[in-house]
């Protein structure tokens, strides 16, 4: 910034001599001097490239533009042009680096040291040094360093580094908890159950990193494009420059085209200005840079990127956001994506005239107290939160695939399904089948006393995240292994246009291709191992973070947060980071076009170039980091 203000001085002192009438012998060392100092930067860059055979660059566009501005004695153009394009070059740069830090600022958490517990003593470490199985300190205010496992203490984590999440979580022992995250309030030992190269801010950090790697196509179509029209426009300039003032007729006054400044200044030759045909040459080589292209489309992605990040959306490349913009049908496993995964009581339901449900509930708590099964579990976590009385049994037997039979001072309880019902002769006339979930069936000494209804729950943000997707236009779709019961309740509770249940996992494959044949490219957002082929083989696969790593790992863009909410975000985003993209490809080629006309004609000067180039530059770039403030 300094070299820009400085060379700004010398340039103003000298317009002001110029306009005092001062020899161009004066001048000429003053604006070479400020010349030195703005360009020396680009003419040693444009030496550099040439060198290692990068011609046609915007470097060297610049330097043979000014120089030739020089040669004709347009000394202040030769500055300006540089002036302005370096002041283009540091906003350019201001840009790019205000996007780097708002990503890295969202990614960049990987710990360098941890402190690991040693008998009584904590000694710091190199966080590559910690190997699964360490215990490590994490103190009020510190990250967690490695994805864990609360073994003392409780805390609220901030978890929105990772997640996007803002209000914190509680976790106490037993529960898992995310590098990268913070802890806020108490002190915590956690064990280490992922090793750095593993956790979760590696993958994030190295996913954000290599994204430049997977360039989009309309990326590859602008580098493409700038290798073939960036010479055109050289060869054209030394065309318009060396062979147009002779293939010209003579009665053709070249010079009246051109700005006034230049009529008394001009060589005929053939009758035609040399002079002003040369100018409007090198005022074609400072339009023809294709800064606005080259630059801006790539951020255009990486701040689509960032802002997936800050909303807990890992984008994994550039190639992932363009595909998102052809989706036509968002496709969805049930479990654990539409729903939390989670198996809730839902109803506890007596046979009329018989006990009520929190006395039915206490009893097959009673009887599922020694379950390890999630079934079991779930009937023991609600009667605990309706504050029942549990009863441990004084004998419990397990029968394989029916359920469980277990005494308490009531008498004997049979928990399971209609096998175990029928295998102990039980009259069922009173039982009343639901239309979905899981039931329970539950007897008291030989007796049908009711049943309980557990199902997963779903998630709070679904029908909102349904019905935004479908606002875009964008068809919605579950498949699932689950009863079609089930699944179809789940469909109707949230909006889903379309069910495919009693899936295999291979048949989810083949169920995705017909999704794709009836509607187009399809998104498949899924969180289990069993969905990983399935999101490789989607148009775009996207899971969620809390799913299994190989879902992760095959998935194109990864939900953080685990939400449904982000579905629609991510759509959102990719769509005005394609629209934006397209929006400096046609707004600098427009501008560009325009201008190397009116300069053809005489009618744009090396001020105008510079405005065609570094103004549209500046333009497109600003255009392109509004993604990062897109709510």
């Amino acid at each position: 910034m300094f070299t820009i203000i400085v060379g700004a001085v010398i340039f103003v002192v000298g317009e002001v001599m110029e306009h005092m009438g001062v020899g161009e012998m004066t001048l000429l060392p003053l604006f070479l001097i400020a010349y030195v100092i703005l360009g020396g930067k680009v003419l040693m860059t444009a030496g550099k490239n040439m060198a290692k055979g990068q011609v046609f660059d915007e470097n060297f566009l610049m330097s043979i533009a000014t120089i030739g501005a020089f040669l004709i004695q347009e000394f202040p153009e030769a500055v300006g042009v540089m002036l302005f394009y370096r002041i283009g070059e540091y906003f350019e740069d201001r840009a790019t680096e205000q996007s780097r830090s708002q990503i890295m600022d969202a990614v960049d958490l990987r710990p360098e040291v941890v402190n690991l517990v040693v008998g009584e003593d904590v000694r710091v470490i190199d966080a590559e040094e910690a190997n699964v199985g360490d215990i490590l300190l994490v103190r009020p205010g510190d990250r967690i360093p490695l994805d864990g496992l609360i073994i003392d203490g409780e805390s609220r984590i901030d978890t929105s580094p990772v997640t996007g999440e803002p209000v914190p979580v509680m976790a106490r022992v037993g529960d898992s908890v995310a590098s990268g995250c913070v802890n806020t309030s108490g002190q915590l030992k956690i064990r280490v159950e992922k090793v750095l190269e593993e956790s979760m801010v590696t993958r994030i950090l190295d996913s954000v990193e290599n994204a430049a790697a997977s360039k989009p196509n309309i990326d590859k179509f602008i580098t493409r494009f700038a290798r073939v029209y960036t010479p055109f426009v050289v060869f054209f300039a030394l065309f318009v420059a060396l062979v147009l003032p002779f293939i010209l007729p003579a009665s053709m006054d070249w010079h009246y085209f051109v700005n006034a400044d230049f009529a008394g200044t001009v060589t005929r030759i053939n009758g035609v200005s040399g002079t002003a045909s040369i100018y409007t040459a090198l005022t074609f080589l400072v339009i023809s840079c294709p800064c606005a292209l080259v630059l801006s489309v790539p951020l255009a992605f990486f701040s689509g990127i960032g802002a997936g990040s800050k909303k807990g959306i890992l984008f994994k490349g550039g190639v992932a956001i363009e595909a998102l913009k052809n989706v036509k049908a968002v496709v969805m496993d049930k479990t654990g994506t539409i729903t939390k995964g989670n198996f809730v009581v839902q109803h506890a339901n007596p046979v009329e005239g018989g006990m009520n449900a929190d006395e039915l509930l206490a009893i097959s708590a009673s009887c599922e107290l020694s379950s390890t099964h999630p079934i079991g579990n779930s009937i023991v976590s609600a009667a605990n939160e309706a504050g029942l009385d549990i009863e441990r049994p004084s004998k419990v037997e397990e029968v394989a695939g029916h359920g469980i039979r277990a005494e308490i001072s009531k008498g004997v309880v049979l928990c399971g399904n209609r096998k175990l019902m029928d295998a102990n002769n039980i009259d069922l006339s009173a039982y009343h089948k639901e239309d979905f979930g899981t039931e329970v069936l539950v007897a008291l000494n030989g007796i049908f006393v009711g049943n309980i209804v557990i199902s997963d729950t779903i998630k709070e943000d679904a029908p909102s995240a349904i019905a935004a997707v479908k606002r875009l236009g964008i068809k919605t779709v579950m498949l699932t292994g689950d009863a079609q019961d089930s699944a179809e309740k789940v469909a109707a509770d949230t909006g889903i246009d379309e069910v495919h249940a009693k899936l295999l996992p291979e048949d989810k494959l083949s169920e995705l291709g017909k999704v794709r044949e009836s509607h187009g490219a399809v998104m498949f957002v899924g969180d289990g191992i069993n969905d990983a082929p399935v999101l490789a083989g989607a148009d775009v696969g996207a899971a969620m973070g809390s799913g299994a790593d190989a879902a992760i790992e095959a998935a194109d863009v990864v939900f953080m947060n685990s939400e449904m909410n982000a579905i629609p975000q991510a759509l959102s985003i990719a769509r005005m980071t394609n629209n934006i993209s397209w929006q400096n490809v046609v707004f600098a080629l427009a501008i560009k076009i325009v201008v190397m006309i009116m300069g053809l004609f005489g009618f744009a000067n090396m001020w105008v170039a510079v405005f065609a180039d570094t103004g549209v530059s500046v333009i497109c770039l600003l255009n392109s980091i509004r993604i990062l403030n897109i709510k």
